[in-house]
């Protein structure tokens, strides 16, 4: 070997030694030593705010530093998504996002400015919930076959509230259309509570939304919940057979939060988040909160995370499309 060459070589011993040390060292470090930062693309108050604060203040006790909730709403949590992609991939900052976040905001949204799947490391899920459809006075039905029945023969009658265009019970009554054959109307509203009386009082005949809005009509006798979306039926309505028990096929679908961290996080700083996230998740009284807000808590690894977000990504893009819906 000439001696330019065994100069060069020895340089690049001596930095690749360096950069190993320095990867060690960096490995070796303890997480977390400073509070940690979950961003909630929503406001504060509604369900998805209270679901990441008493999850996110168990795990935070668990790894022994705060993790702090801050609210950074906007653009169908496109603002504080966003935010949490371009942050340094240290453990630090990380994002509760959720179905919209990570699957249809890539369909509804022209140029999302992130990558669900390439700029994000999944962490954890943290619950998860069915949606069910509720047959109210005006179609009659007292089961899930009558009201099929109904719908078949009054194509054009057979609308659905939801809580708003565009959500997750919109583009699931495009999916159980398709499921029996029938191309249901549907009927957006300004949040759950806005369709309430209307399906109620005949106005409306049916409405379809997390199975938690529906429970207490249900159990008040007032409308009638038919059908849940889950593999099992729900907890919070044993009673209510899953469509996969009546025969109805390809509709099964859950709605999901969960924790991720920017890409490249290091697995060391993911998997010691992963172990106090499920560990908060399997405390009774964290538990107790999220069945309140009508949530199944949801443990498992990242990889496990990471392959219902891909799942999910190619499973609501060809049925948002198929909807025809364009956010203003």
């Amino acid at each position: 070997m000439n001696p330019r060459a065994a100069t060069a070589t020895a340089a690049l011993s001596l930095a690749f030694a360096a950069l190993t040390s320095a990867g060690v060292a960096a490995a070796a470090e303890p997480f977390p030593t400073r509070p940690i930062k979950l961003i909630v693309p929503y406001a504060a108050g509604v369900t998805t705010d209270l679901l990441a604060r008493q999850t996110g203040e168990r795990a935070g006790r668990i790894l022994g530093q705060p993790i702090v909730v801050e609210n950074r709403t906007g653009a169908s949590g496109i603002i504080g998504t966003q935010a949490v992609a371009k942050s340094a991939p240290d453990g630090y900052t990380l994002v509760f996002g959720s179905n919209q976040t990570h699957a249809t905001n890539a369909v509804l949204v022209k140029n999302l400015p992130y990558d669900p799947i390439k700029d994000f490391t999944p962490v954890a899920l943290g619950a998860t919930f069915q949606f069910a459809i509720a047959a109210g006075p005006a179609s009659g039905a007292k089961n899930w076959s009558e009201f099929a029945a109904w719908a078949k023969a009054n194509p054009t009658k057979a609308g659905y509230a939801t809580s708003g265009a565009g959500s997750l019970p919109h583009f699931f009554g495009v999916l159980l259309g398709r499921g029996i054959g029938v191309e249901m109307v549907h009927v957006p509203y300004k949040g759950s509570a806005a369709y309430l009386n209307d399906l109620v009082g005949g106005q409306v005949p049916a409405a379809i939304d997390a199975i938690a809005d529906l429970t207490e009509l249900h159990r008040a006798g007032k409308v009638k919940v038919l059908a849940s979306s889950g593999a099992t039926r729900s907890t919070a309505l044993p009673d209510v057979p899953t469509f996969g028990e009546l025969g109805v096929k390809g509709v099964e679908a859950m709605g999901w939060f969960g924790f991720f961290a920017p890409a490249k996080t290091p697995k060391p700083i993911v998997d010691a988040l992963n172990a106090a996230i499920n560990k908060a998740l399997q405390s009774p009284d964290v538990a107790e909160k999220l069945s309140k807000l009508g949530m199944d808590p949801a443990t498992g690894t990242p990889e496990q995370f990471a392959a219902i977000v891909v799942n999910d990504y190619n499973k609501w893009g060809p049925i948002v499309k198929a909807s025809g819906f364009k956010p203003d």
